[in-house]
């Protein structure tokens, strides 16, 4: 088992932040990446659909014998991981509860803002981890979709290293449509008097110098990917399961969308060249989501309905 992979799963480039803490944090690690960009973004998407594609690429790492599934997609995890946790035989790990504790932890004045996709913040899966944690915290919410397009397309119209990128985004945001339209989605956040702001997709840390810019220095940003990566790390350590110095190390980064682009865009995120990137197509993740699998979803979303 210790020689086994660590699988993660992202709807597309954002789940590299979190996979380059793991990878930072547990250098002797294997890992099997999959980035579903051919269907990305999920925030849009129904909740029932997105549960049907943690299903499929949950099984899918499976079948390349993991040790541990990592979701490292808020949507997803708001969506499938207690899903996810019921099906599969192997310690399914989200983001959205690390995030929550690391914001319990950082605030003083405990009132927390959470900014994410549609999907994420529509299913209040940070309020509930938060006041699980801490019922007396008061949790301010917004969805800030357009900021996953920012990156996107910042990523793909850059050139060079993404400290590079990321260093040129000061002046990207002094451009007035850029600066208002993250005025529009923070000034709420910032008027609530938050002292904390978690980032609730994995595509924010990439942009984490604009938004402290407009929410100010005062606000503690939070980003789930170290927080996920310790979680990662303890699981593995209490089940005995960590890699032992020395063992062979593989990388496999797959994607449903265009092999060649993930490489190029994948490498900036990761700050080094990604030599292997395989294409995985949709009809193959979507043959994973057999009778059973069906079946498990269809239960779950029963249960749902009834609570």
């Amino acid at each position: 088992m210790r020689e086994r992979p660590i699988g993660i799963f992202d709807s597309g480039l954002g789940g590299l932040t979190v996979a380059g803490e793991i990878m930072r944090a547990m250098p002797e690690e294997s890992i099997v990446y999959l980035g579903d960009t051919a269907r990305c973004p999920y925030g849009p998407r129904p909740q029932h659909d997105v549960r049907e594609f943690v299903l499929q690429i949950g099984r899918w790492l499976a079948g390349r014998e993991v040790k541990l599934i990592v979701i490292a997609c808020n949507t997803a995890t708001a969506a499938g991981l207690a899903l996810a946790q019921r099906v599969f035989d192997v310690p399914v790990v989200g983001v959205v509860e690390p995030g929550a504790r690391a914001a319990v932890k950082a605030t003083v004045n405990r009132r927390v803002g959470v900014i994410g996709t549609v999907g994420t913040i529509d299913s209040g899966a940070y309020s509930m981890a938060v006041r699980a944690l801490d019922a007396g915290v008061t949790v301010v919410s917004a969805a800030t979709p357009r900021f996953v397009d920012v990156v996107e397309n910042g990523l793909r119209l850059g050139e060079g290293s993404i400290e590079d990128w990321l260093a040129d985004m000061g002046g990207v945001y002094i451009r007035p449509s850029i600066y208002e339209m993250a005025r529009d989605y923070l000034d709420p956040l910032k008027r609530s008097d938050i002292d904390t702001l978690v980032l609730g997709c994995t595509h924010f840390p990439l942009l984490e110098a604009p938004i402290q810019q407009a929410v100010g220095t005062r606000v503690r940003l939070i980003s789930s990917a170290e927080e996920t990566a310790r979680e990662v790390a303890d699981t593995l350590e209490a089940r005995g399961h960590r890699a032992d110095a020395g063992m062979p190390r593989t990388e496999l980064f797959t994607t449903t969308g265009d092999a060649a682009e993930f490489a190029s865009l994948g490498g900036r995120i990761l700050g080094r060249r990604m030599e292997r990137v395989e294409h995985v197509g949709l009809p193959e993740l979507e043959s994973q989501f057999d009778r059973d699998l069906a079946r498990a979803l269809e239960a779950y979303e029963a249960e749902a309905a009834c609570d």
